[in-house]
């Protein structure tokens, strides 16, 4: 028998972690990309470089660098973080950011460099020239966060390193379902992936309604 609270549970939980991640993460990355997109500096193209290629870093990797930060003997262990929602939260945010960075730079790079040049060439500030870049390119920088947030939201390696899947605190979709498969307990990790499933077709939905393109 299936516990409707206990999905209902998970559910929510995972939604808000990711989804506090992913608004997390663009407080930094949209502007970083921003900036990256105006500069056409060395140095904005090597980063631009680094950033792509840590989008396809694994993120049992990034856990495990978290989890040495974050753990007692660890330079961040004073906060007491590890095994908390607020350590999936951080540890989300930091897995996404490399992706938002890599899409904002080439989403909003790409489609508003004419705007930049006239931007710049009738004398516009650069806090000028991305203020207006942020309201032109606000549809698909939501488009990109919500890129983030799919991602997230279904991630494990994070999520169970840092969390330690604990019931009713932090465990999520992925941390619970991989617990109910080594449980035999297929019935509930089902109902579960229905849900991520769910979550991630209303995903692409909201992205299809954005117009997003490649």
């Amino acid at each position: 028998m299936i516990n409707l609270y206990t999905l209902l549970e998970i559910t929510i939980r995972s939604i808000s972690i990711s989804g506090l991640a992913t608004l997390l993460s663009a407080l930094w990355s949209i502007p970083i990309a921003i900036l990256l997109s105006i500069s056409q500096s060395r140095i904005s193209r090597l980063l631009t470089t680094v950033f792509n290629a840590l989008v396809g870093i694994p993120t049992v990797v990034i856990g495990l660098v978290l989890y040495l930060l974050l753990s007692r003997s660890g330079p961040l262990g004073i906060v007491g973080m590890l095994y908390t929602p607020y350590a999936i939260i951080f540890g989300q945010a930091i897995l996404i950011t490399p992706l938002l960075i890599s899409f904002g730079i080439e989403v909003i790079g790409i489609r508003t460099r004419d705007l930049i040049e006239m931007s710049l060439t009738f004398g516009a500030s650069k806090t000028q020239v991305f203020t207006t870049i942020f309201e032109e390119s606000s549809s698909r920088i939501l488009a990109i966060c919500i890129l983030g947030f799919q991602r997230a939201v279904g991630e494990l390696g994070v999520a169970l390193m840092l969390g330690g899947n604990i019931k009713g605190l932090t465990r999520v979709f992925t941390t619970a379902i991989a617990l109910e498969i080594q449980r035999g307990e297929f019935e509930l990790a089902i109902y579960l992936g229905l849900i991520l499933v769910t979550v991630d077709f209303i995903i692409i939905l909201l992205l299809r309604l954005l117009g997003w393109r490649k």
